[in-house]
């Protein structure tokens, strides 16, 4: 695939879209009425994408382009009509103890887990890096996919794909292994209640220390509180990485690698993760990349869905 392609087949493309966003915009906000309630936020997210189709040549490509994003926005809101709870058994205490015996420390005569040492060791100067470093688990990835768009196509669509086929394969685990963070044994013990509310946890410290409500806000619309395993959190910066490291960003790679530490531990230090968790989440994210880079290898299915998006988000 090279940039310099030719256009024409893209034209078609761009006619389809002239028609069926419209009717994919509607689709959507209907049926989301009926099944998770309307939220202005649908409304924001349709006029943005809408909005980026219609206004010039360059913005629908990139909304084209990143509808793969939108999708996993989408798709995450979704889970909120189908809590994994329902499903399954969520795992509370075995995953407590199975991380004690693992990762536990010893101190004053008691075993605790990192997240416990931490929760009675922590100072300011940790809190604040890690808010920091939290903040940039969603900014960082979009903003290396924004710059891929326009620098290496081939690669954006390579890491855009790897970035939802790991959402999904986290999803997935999510409702195979329904699981409780550490905050919900800190809060609420080994009892199961499925109506919690997210927490903000370890990171209120953050708000506290600047007076603000970031992370209150962005956790009282968590779609759910039991999908602590794998850490998606502790995923996304490793996808970033290895595409950076794909597109010798040079000295941005090194700063991504210092992000992903920072995520790794702030997931840990502020309770919202256990190790095993973060472990997991590690774990999804290199399977994911592999997966893509196979289908790429083998699959020439694959590869005509990478090209159709190729064409119709192709200069004029």
């Amino acid at each position: 695939m090279h940039d310099s392609l030719p256009t024409p087949a893209a034209e078609p493309i761009a006619s389809t879209g002239k028609w069926l966003v419209p009717v994919i915009s509607i689709a959507y906000l209907l049926f989301s009425y009926f099944l998770i309630g309307f939220r202005s936020e649908q409304l924001v997210l349709i006029g943005i994408c809408n909005a980026c189709y219609y206004l010039s040549n360059t913005t629908r490509r990139f909304i084209t382009g990143f509808s793969i994003f939108v999708i996993f926005w989408v798709l995450y809101d979704y889970m909120k009509a189908f809590p994994n709870y329902a499903y399954r058994a969520v795992d509370i205490a075995q995953l407590y103890t199975t991380e004690k015996s693992l990762f536990g420390i010893h101190t004053a005569g008691k075993i605790l887990t990192p997240n416990e040492y931490w929760l009675l060791n922590g100072n300011s100067v940790l809190d604040v890096a890690c808010g920091i470093f939290y903040l940039c688990w969603v900014p960082i990835p979009l903003g290396f996919a924004g710059y891929l768009f326009f620098k290496n196509r081939k690669l954006f669509f390579e890491f855009s794909l790897t970035f939802l086929l790991v959402n999904i394969l986290g999803f997935i685990v999510y409702y195979l292994h329904p699981a409780a963070p550490p905050w919900y044994v800190q809060q609420h013990g080994f009892e199961f209640q499925p109506l919690t509310m997210g927490s903000t946890a370890g990171l209120v410290k953050f708000d506290s220390f600047f007076g603000v409500n970031i992370f209150k806000s962005i956790y009282a619309k968590n779609s759910n509180i039991f999908a602590a395993m794998p850490s998606l959190h502790s995923a996304y910066p490793v996808i970033v990485l290895f595409y950076a490291s794909k597109n010798k960003s040079g000295i941005a790679t090194a700063a991504f690698f210092v992000v992903m530490v920072g995520i790794w531990f702030s997931a840990v230090y502020t309770s919202h993760h256990y190790v095993l968790d973060v472990l997991a989440g590690i774990a999804i994210s290199l399977t994911g990349i592999a997966i893509v880079r196979l289908l790429l290898a083998k699959s020439s299915v694959f590869n005509r869905f990478v090209n159709y998006f190729w064409l119709a988000t192709a200069p004029a």
